[in-house]
């Protein structure tokens, strides 16, 4: 599966962890340290993709965004934020600056 419909299928296998946790589970972990975890997280992913993207490394780039999105889907979860509700963001954003 290449599509955005990836995420979803993410996010609810993330949303299934949170509440059924499966022992030795990666994100299970993540939701047991808490949210300062998860928030370094998206921070240490971020910093590097930021240096992927600096070294202007494509195969990086990719891997290290893949590890970012996921880590940015476990923080939505841990809010219980849907991947829709920033889809309708983007997509309010996208109408008001066509206006």
């Amino acid at each position: 599966m290449a599509d955005a419909q990836i995420l979803t299928e993410l996010y609810q296998v993330i949303k299934q962890r949170q509440t059924n946790p499966k022992e030795g589970s990666y994100t299970n972990y993540l939701f047991q340290k808490g949210q300062d975890k998860i928030l370094k997280k998206v921070g240490e992913e971020a910093a590097e993709t930021i240096i992927a993207s600096k070294n202007n490394a494509k195969d990086e780039i990719v891997y290290e965004t893949a590890d970012l999105f996921y880590h940015l889907m476990v923080m939505l979860a841990y809010h219980d934020i849907q991947p829709e509700e920033i889809c309708d963001e983007l997509a309010k954003r996208r109408r008001e600056q066509a206006k």
